[in-house]
């Protein structure tokens, strides 16, 4: 059956394949007009250093990752996703779910973890979401999660660590 839902997640995966492709965006965007700071900050050299290559294009370059390569997709133990730029807790495992993207989904951050900009990349206009602490690149947030918000946080894995309780 044809749903908004289906054409959604298909459009997204057509721009994820497309940006890994060409190897995503590349670009960092001004955070609400450049005026935001960050509680955890380092220059691009010391990133490099502290994160993977894979976790800087994402969290660093805003890049996403292929879908279905996270192995957080498959994560059911109880615990907290934190960030993997500066391990702040941004999602429990209490509001994951399977939305069948490729990406860990959430319906819900922990409070106060993450925040929100508009991003106009690839002609849409998203609502992008990254660490409260660092400022690093989760991933977007859509309508159509389940209940009890209805949003779908739609994470890279990569731009995640998994922290078992």
């Amino acid at each position: 059956m044809l749903t908004r839902r289906n054409i959604t997640i298909g459009a997204a995966g057509i721009v994820a394949l497309a940006a890994a492709s060409y190897g995503g965006s590349k670009m960092l965007r001004a955070r609400a007009g450049g005026t935001e700071t960050f509680e955890v900050t380092h220059t691009p050299e010391d990133w490099k250093k502290l994160l993977t290559p894979e976790q800087y294009a994402v969290l660093r370059e805003e890049d996403t990752e292929r879908p279905f390569t996270s192995p957080l997709n498959h994560e059911k133990r109880t615990g907290d996703f934190t960030c993997a730029g500066c391990d702040l807790p941004l999602f429990s495992s209490a509001t994951k779910f399977d939305s069948g993207t490729g990406w860990p989904s959430f319906y819900a951050p922990i409070e106060g973890a993450i925040k929100q900009n508009t991003d106009y990349t690839f002609g849409m206009v998203r609502d992008e979401v990254h660490c409260r602490r660092c400022g690093g690149h989760q991933g977007h947030v859509f309508d159509d999660g389940p209940k009890p918000t209805g949003l779908r946080y739609c994470i890279n894995g990569v731009a995640l660590k998994f922290v078992p309780t």
